[in-house]
């Protein structure tokens, strides 16, 4: 056999159509990649003609929050804080990813796998945009859409990966460019099959320019949904009755280094809810509409709440129910509002109704006590925060606030609508989850200075923090040092029960490690529990404990 005769054989063996095979998976992967992002750019593009609530990794988003176990939902604010939106979009992507890199190998040889895959991908945006609590049948065309063109994108990215090994030696196809489309989904990774690096690395490029400009432009089509120049347009009017005036010294923040500041600026105030996109909701469109249990049930405008002359403006601190011992899931505003007992009795809210629930914009429900929506003083459907009309992260246009409950059962924000009705005859989304159907917030205190596991010098020194005990107020802090007898600590003046306290207690530290516990008592005479509870279901307790070293 000659030399010229035994070639083909070799190029078949481990280094020969093995080996090519083998370089080009990573292409492969690659494809799927890209493919994946064309799609997420057209996607994007065509949310940017419909609304934000039918981008597909939104929807999905949203769709894995009402899904997920109450379990994960707890771990991921634990870990993650007010960033677990973010988390669940970067691991939504990743996962994205990852599916999009394996089906572009495994496309290399069986292109209708690929196909069929990315169709999958898109049946399931749609699906996650069109049964949202907000969604509507046209809300499926993004990840339709996308799909679509991901399906394109992957068949022309493969394309030169398998291409014949004639086409390759001269460079052009052997096959007329209408035989190609026409083979493409049945194409696989053929046995005499060559790459074009070349031809690849062009479509690539094109693929990449395809995701960004699609992208970019469905970026930029959303932003148009964005209501913060219409919220800036509005001026606030003077309350009825102003929130008491604060004694002077009242914030003991301006001399105590690492205090929590008495009042939490708007733009340091946590924020803990489902929506991964923030609703946006245009004044001059705004409705709140009540229904259910009310005797003259009607829609009210932006205009008419603000222009109520018995408006109020309240001092009130605000707990998130998933708030850990010691957490900072906590934060004090000035509020701005209609007080919530009179409208509901100008309503002709009926007697039979025990639960209101109130709906936001994007569909979710919270479920609140009638009574407590009746006699707490200081509830109020809240329009203004901290002398501006409410952020549009915190609830614009308005929100509802009952003090002395965790927000998850009183703090609808965006809410358009506010049923009267029983719990008898309706579970609200967190009540539907095994939250308690009613939660008052628990006393609580933590330790803000020194921080724990902090190294200082010895000497004299603050231990400081603040405690809570809305509509009860708190007369008391005490912190413990190691297991030494407690000390009472020096509290801000009193302004309000439902505002919280800060408290300091200046301590003789010699050099050593230190246990620092605290603990409040209510006005009525509630001591602080050491008994330890989860937030699940219906709020953390326990002793806020740290250790601290001085030198």
């Amino acid at each position: 056999m000659t030399t010229t005769e035994q070639a083909p054989a070799a190029a078949t063996g481990p280094d020969g159509a093995s080996g090519r095979r083998q370089g080009r998976r990573p292409l492969a992967a690659l494809a799927g990649l890209l493919a994946a992002g064309v799609a997420l750019g057209v996607g994007e593009l065509v949310a940017g003609l419909i609304g934000p609530q039918s981008s597909p990794v939104v929807a999905v988003g949203d769709t894995v929050i009402t899904l997920v176990p109450e379990p994960v939902k707890a771990f991921a604010i634990a870990t993650f804080g007010e960033d677990d939106k973010i988390a669940l979009v970067v691991g939504t992507l990743l996962v994205i990813a990852l599916y999009a890199a394996v089906l572009g190998t495994v496309a290399l040889r069986r292109r209708a796998v690929g196909v069929a895959g990315i169709a999958l991908f898109g049946v399931v945006g749609a699906a996650a945009a069109v049964t949202g609590p907000a969604g509507s049948p046209i809300d499926a065309l993004p990840s339709l859409a996308g799909a679509l063109a991901g399906i394109v994108a992957l068949l022309a990215l493969l394309a030169p990966l398998t291409v014949p090994a004639a086409a390759t030696a001269t460079g052009r196809p052997d096959e007329a460019p209408l035989e190609r489309l026409r083979s493409a989904l049945g194409a696989g990774d053929r046995k005499g099959a060559g790459l074009d690096r070349r031809r690849f690395f062009l479509t690539s490029g094109a693929a990449v320019g395809a995701a960004v400009v699609t992208g970019g432009a469905g970026r930029v089509l959303l932003n148009r949904f964005d209501v913060r120049s219409a919220r800036a347009e509005i001026a606030l009017p003077a309350p009825a009755s102003p929130a008491a005036p604060l004694p002077a010294g009242a914030d003991l923040a301006e001399t105590v280094d690492g205090l929590t500041p008495l009042f939490t600026p708007n733009g340091d105030f946590y924020r803990v809810d489902t929506a991964i996109t923030v609703p946006q909701i245009r004044p001059s469109d705004y409705r709140l509409t009540l229904t259910g249990m009310f005797d003259s049930p009607r829609s009210h405008t932006l205009d008419e709440l603000l222009g109520r002359a018995d408006l109020i403006e309240r001092d009130i601190t605000l707990t998130c129910v998933s708030n850990e011992v010691g957490g900072t899931l906590a934060g004090t505003a000035r509020w701005l509002g209609v007080p919530l007992g009179a409208f509901l009795r100008e309503n002709g809210i009926q007697a039979g109704s025990d639960q209101l629930v109130c709906r936001s914009s994007d569909g979710m429900t919270i479920g609140a006590p009638t009574r407590s929506a009746l006699d707490v003083e200081d509830a109020m459907i809240a329009v203004g925060m901290n002398g501006e009309p409410l952020p549009v992260e915190h609830g614009f246009p308005a929100r509802m606030l009952i003090p002395g409950l965790y927000g998850y059962v009183s703090a609808c924000k965006w809410m358009v609508g506010i049923e009267a009705s029983t719990y008898d005859a309706y579970d609200a989304y967190w009540t539907e989850r095994d939250w308690a159907p009613v939660a008052p917030i628990k006393v609580a205190s933590r330790i803000d200075t020194p921080a724990p596991l902090r190294r200082f010098a010895a000497g004299r020194r603050p231990i400081a923090g603040v405690a809570w005990a809305q509509t009860r107020g708190v007369a008391a802090v005490e912190v413990r040092v190691d297991d030494g007898e407690w000390l009472p600590a020096e509290l801000s003046p009193q302004v309000d029960a439902d505002l919280w306290r800060q408290w300091v207690l200046p301590y003789d530290f010699a050099p050593g490690a230190y246990q620092l516990t605290v603990r409040a008592t209510t006005a009525d005479g509630e001591v602080q529990t050491e008994e330890r509870a989860a937030p699940f279901p219906n709020g953390s307790s326990g002793l806020h404990s740290i250790r601290v070293i001085a030198t």
